[in-house]
């Protein structure tokens, strides 16, 4: 992208003005969010944005829903469509124009979190004398609730078992009836956690990206 001049910036973001744009941009805007749809919900990386529109980057082909939404890790939502897209890239615009500053420099009502995604992995989850299918209600990269039948232990190291859960543990951080908070004790990177829901949710993203 070819920018005429650079005004100002913040922190790892740079404010620029382009005489072939319809509004004013922030570039290096390096965020992960993530996209909304019929299909699921997939992580992607905010590279540009506007008041008019966004650039991402997905690691994995994006989704063909023409219906979509750019969700933050603030829970805010933005309705979007898809204007251009080139493998695990693409541009998009939003239904009502933003407010930049707001997008870029997230409010949050409640503690700073990671990104959650809503899907349903199955799992399988065993201690040293029992084993039992769970499901996630939802999943994060250091973490997830899920839903057993099996009772476990406050703070009881348990294996996990599922699709693109290798090696992986997890210690019961809190219950809540059939509900169980665990915590990672080896952590998603960004492109293990987005390669997983793909997979979980449609396959076909996969083999496109």
């Amino acid at each position: 992208m070819d920018y005429s001049a650079a005004i100002g910036s913040d922190n790892n973001l740079t404010y620029v003005d382009s005489e072939q744009r319809g509004a004013p941009r922030y570039t290096s805007l390096i965020r992960s969010a993530k996209l909304v749809c019929g299909q699921g919900e997939f992580l992607c990386v905010v590279r540009d944005v506007s008041s008019t529109g966004i650039s991402i980057r997905a690691f994995h082909a994006l989704p063909t829903d023409p219906t979509l939404a750019l969700e933050l890790q603030n829970g805010e939502s933005y309705e979007i469509a898809q204007v251009r897209a080139n493998g695990t890239e693409g541009s998009y615009r939003f239904k009502t124009p933003v407010v930049v500053e707001r997008l870029v420099h997230e409010t949050w009502n409640y503690p700073k979190r990671q990104l959650r995604l809503n899907i349903a992995v199955p799992l399988k989850l065993s201690s040293l004398t029992q084993s039992a299918e769970a499901v996630t209600l939802n999943i994060s990269q250091q973490g997830a609730r899920v839903e057993c039948d099996a009772v476990f232990a406050i703070d009881q190291i348990l294996k996990v078992e599922g699709e693109g859960f290798n090696d992986t543990r997890a210690k019961v951080r809190w219950r809540r009836d059939s509900n169980y908070g665990l915590v990672f004790e080896n952590t998603f990177s960004l492109r293990e956690f987005a390669i997983m829901a793909a997979a979980v949710q449609c396959p076909i993203m996969l083999d496109r990206g």
